[in-house]
């Protein structure tokens, strides 16, 4: 006769423990499982807290799930959980998802006075004229010229990047930094992008080139443009 799947397997890291619970198992199967294994497991009160990353699999938990499992794997038991992970997401997350990572191909020209505003990152066939503003929480891509405000990282991601064709802006910010006026060149700049500087905590004009080794996700737009 073939033995039952073990339900929970522990393994142990540098970092702490990192606790596998099998997904076709019942959740209250591996809920009493598990807390047999913790009790038995318990550091004593003179030994260091230990990190815990949880790995579902194939199974999602409801809150009231995720929090029987936070009251098992406690500080009170004196294990701290670092991450819970599931390959699993419920579908108003995944919609978000999709909204949040989708490129958004806009053909026009953002006036002065106008403000154009999107979900995910940008791809304005276009220019920003001087007075005109465009805003992203993603990447903003800009075939044309850029002379007037765009945002990009709007909802705080310091990880997003300007791209223009021709860059001469009143105002570059991304996330929460804004760029001042001595950081532009006075005569504007021909495929150069604005990206977040972490040494000098700024905002920089850069090559397009340097950008693909600073932005993993650009080689990937690059890689849908050319097969689009």
């Amino acid at each position: 006769m073939q033995d039952r799947k073990q339900t929970i397997t522990i393994k142990g890291t540098r970092e702490g423990l990192s606790i596998f619970i099998e997904d076709s198992s019942s959740y209250k199967d591996a809920i009493r499982e598990l807390e047999e294994i913790i009790k038995a497991s318990k550091p004593k009160k003179d030994e260091p807290i230990v990190s815990v990353k949880v790995k579902l699999g194939n199974r999602y938990l409801t809150e009231e799930q995720e929090n029987d499992l936070r009251s098992i794997i406690s500080m009170e038991n004196r294990f701290k959980i670092e991450t819970i992970e599931s390959e699993l997401i419920r579908i108003e997350d995944a919609l978000k998802w999709k909204e949040d990572s989708e490129i958004k191909a806009i053909n026009r020209i953002v006036r002065s006075g106008q403000v154009l505003e999107v979900k995910g990152d940008l791809l304005l066939i276009g220019d920003v004229n001087p007075g005109g503003k465009v805003v992203s929480t993603g990447n903003i891509y800009i075939m044309g010229n850029l002379f007037g405000i765009a945002h990009a990282g709007a909802e705080g991601d310091p990880d997003s990047f300007i791209v223009a064709s021709y860059m001469k802006p009143t105002q570059l910010r991304i996330a929460d930094y804004i760029s001042r006026a001595p950081d532009y060149e006075s005569d504007g700049v021909y495929m150069e992008c604005g990206i977040i500087d972490e040494e000098q905590d700024k905002i920089i004009i850069d090559s397009l080139k340097v950008l693909s080794h600073k932005r993993k996700e650009i080689s990937g737009f690059e890689r849908r443009m050319n097969n689009g």
